[in-house]
């Protein structure tokens, strides 16, 4: 899914051409077979408590699209298939980047978390000396993946040898 929003960061933090009426969803995120819903799609299936998945992940999470979910309003995809993720006690989790927080962001970021949800700050951790933004990257990735239980080798974990 992608918001309104999201193919302005996808033009001012990537290197990769982007035209919001066909993305380059490869470019974006490598091999594989990918289905693009809009934000404003509020009838695709992934709105569905019938639609399986492992969990949901909004990366990055704004604090407005928290607030959409914290408030239940469903009115757009995100929100409505995150209220479904809730509702059906799958993961959701939510990566968030912004700082410093209002009290307004921790409130609704504590409704979240009561309501099943996970809060993954976008903050890597440096006790496994990155050496490279992109291995930054693969920290904070490694931390959403572990939370899904998908197998990977992003990165050495606490106390590993390298």
């Amino acid at each position: 899914m992608f918001s309104e929003a999201a193919f302005d960061v996808w033009r001012a933090e990537l290197e990769l051409p982007c035209n919001p009426e066909k993305p380059d969803l490869h470019a974006f995120a490598g091999p594989g077979k990918f289905f693009l819903y809009r934000n404003s799609q509020i009838g695709a299936p992934i709105a569905s408590g019938s639609f399986r998945h492992r969990g949901m992940v909004v990366c990055p999470c704004t604090m407005s699209t928290l607030g959409a979910i914290a408030g239940g309003t469903g009115d757009k995809l995100i929100g409505r298939a995150a209220e479904v993720t809730l509702k059906e006690r799958r993961k959701l989790l939510l990566v968030t980047r912004e700082t410093p927080l209002s009290l307004i962001a921790l409130r609704n970021m504590v409704t979240v978390t009561e309501a099943g949800g996970t809060i993954i700050d976008a903050n890597p951790g440096f006790y496994s000396r990155p050496q490279s933004v992109q291995d930054m990257i693969d920290f904070v990735v490694a931390r959403v993946l572990d939370q899904l239980d998908v197998p990977h080798q992003l990165g050495k974990r606490w106390g590993e040898k390298t």
